[in-house]
């Protein structure tokens, strides 16, 4: 088996809708998404189009793919980017049956070298909903130190929630 983990070409966010608009009720609720916040598809797109057309140090937002034996598996993405000081990290695992094998936990490690790496990073942060154990364990194998635990709506997509923060340094 062949890990890639690189960053996302245009041509492949529409992995990362697909990803929201076919998951189940219960998985959004898991991330703490309210799919009434959610863009439409072609918003959505062309929100990606906006991204990818500024330089690096000017995106919103880097967005790494993560790849088994050529196929995607999942994905990672950084917003609130201050570049060269610190983001915050979100992650997925696409394919369910791959779920809780450790396949995020390194797929995690690669992102987060490549965040500090191309966005120079000093600190990366990462809150997941409190309650979903996978990315947090994910979180916390992968060298992340934990925090705290409080309610915050983390995202415009998210409701009002518990998270856990988690950091890592560099």
């Amino acid at each position: 088996m062949t890990l890639d983990v690189r960053e996302m070409e245009l041509a492949e966010t529409a992995l990362v809708i697909d990803y929201f608009y076919s998951s189940s009720i219960e998985q959004l609720d898991l991330m703490g998404i309210d799919p009434t916040r959610m863009p439409t598809r072609p918003v959505w797109a062309g929100l990606f189009k906006t991204l990818y057309e500024l330089p690096l140090p000017e995106r919103a937002a880097l967005l790494v793919v993560w790849r088994l034996d050529g196929r995607p598996i999942g994905f990672s993405s950084c917003d609130r980017i201050v570049f060269g000081s610190r983001a915050h990290m979100h992650l997925h695992v696409t394919e369910p049956e791959l779920r809780g094998r450790g396949l995020g936990t390194e797929c995690v490690r690669r992102s987060i070298d490549l965040y500090f790496e191309r966005l120079r990073l000093k600190q990366l942060f990462c809150e997941p909903h409190a309650y979903n154990i996978a990315p947090n364990r994910a979180l916390q194998k992968a060298g992340f130190r934990y925090l705290k635990t409080y309610k915050t709506v983390p995202g415009p997509m998210n409701y009002h929630q518990a998270v856990t923060r988690w950091m890592i340094e560099r």
